[in-house]
């Protein structure tokens, strides 16, 4: 059976790194944004008639890498993803989306916090950093609702990709990690709570 980690947040907070430094740990396939590659083929322009395509389109890719049987599979987002964005932008979200979110929940979730800087890149529009952060606090309560085993990613740099690598290895099944976790890097921080990173209490 795969093991899916999937790497969760607002944008511009880490996601495609970790995905790679991931799944080149576990030397496992990773799932890029389908969502990114459909706006960038869109000039970046979208509205609500968008939402079913992304979500099928993700599911589709997330389908097709899962087929393969991988023991451990990294997924940079996946429907929850399109879930949250939904809701914010649009103010509601096709049932059945939210449904498929639920059923094809991933094994583990590392929601990754905006305290990295954003850079503009033709498809990201939320430069300002409370928009950020809510938008964090939006991915939490979602999980949250949807019952998600989640895990916080905070920090920069080294530090930031050898704490949440030393997490998912300690958090996957036994035969999943081929070598042993990196080592603590100089400046690392104990984690935040999810709780605490996304600014309050999750519902």
């Amino acid at each position: 059976m795969t093991w899916r980690v999937v790497l969760t947040g607002p944008e511009c907070s880490g996601k495609t790194t970790l995905a790679r430094a991931f799944a080149a740990h576990f030397d496992a396939p990773w799932v890029p944004e389908a969502s990114r590659a459909y706006a960038e083929a869109r000039g970046g322009v979208l509205s609500a008639d968008d939402v079913e395509p992304i979500a099928l389109a993700t599911r589709a890719a997330l389908r097709r890498a899962a087929d393969a049987g991988p023991a451990v599979l990294v997924a940079d987002t996946d429907l929850v993803s399109t879930l949250v964005y939904a809701r914010a932008y649009y103010g509601a979200c096709a049932a059945w989306i939210a449904a498929a979110a639920r059923e094809e929940l991933a094994d583990l979730y590392l929601l990754c916090a905006p305290d990295l800087p954003w850079e503009a890149d033709g498809v990201r529009d939320r430069p300002d950093d409370q928009d950020r952060w809510a938008m964090h606090r939006a991915f939490a309560e979602t999980l949250a609702a949807l019952g998600a085993r989640v895990v916080p990613v905070d920090g920069l740099g080294a530090a930031r990709t050898a704490r949440a690598l030393r997490t998912v290895i300690a958090a996957a099944p036994p035969a999943a990690p081929p070598a042993a976790p990196p080592a603590a890097p100089t400046d690392a921080q104990p984690d935040a709570s999810l709780a605490s990173l996304a600014g309050g209490g999750v519902a």
